[in-house]
């Protein structure tokens, strides 16, 4: 395996069990390498800037600086990021309103891990 099919990850969820169980699943994963954490939308920006991954797993309900804020400024100044949602809500304007602002894609955190 090559260094451009590994996909680098930054995970940003404000609950640590959360950042931790998919740190865990996804070091599983031949192909992804998760090179960050953030539990807030400020340390998100910070983080995300710092290490430019391939892709971000984001939750929306964030302290500081919300979700679809950080998704906003993810996909003016870095285009090239795919950014997941991960989330709780099933608020079909939830995932309308992330789609709109640039998110890759919407994953339920209670979605079967294949």
């Amino acid at each position: 395996m090559t260094p451009a099919e590994i996909s680098r990850v930054v995970l940003v969820d404000d609950h640590r069990m959360v950042r931790q169980g998919l740190i865990y699943f996804l070091s599983m994963q031949r192909e992804i390498v998760v090179v960050g954490e953030a539990e807030t939308g400020e340390q998100a920006l910070e983080i995300i800037a710092a290490l430019r991954p391939d892709v971000v797993l984001l939750d929306l309900m964030l302290p500081t600086i919300g979700g679809i804020d950080v998704l906003r400024e993810l996909h003016k100044n870095y285009p090239e990021i795919d950014v997941i949602i991960l989330s709780s809500f099933v608020d079909d304007e939830k995932v309308k309103q992330a789609i709109q602002c640039g998110a890759a894609g919407y994953l339920m955190k209670d979605v079967d891990p294949d």
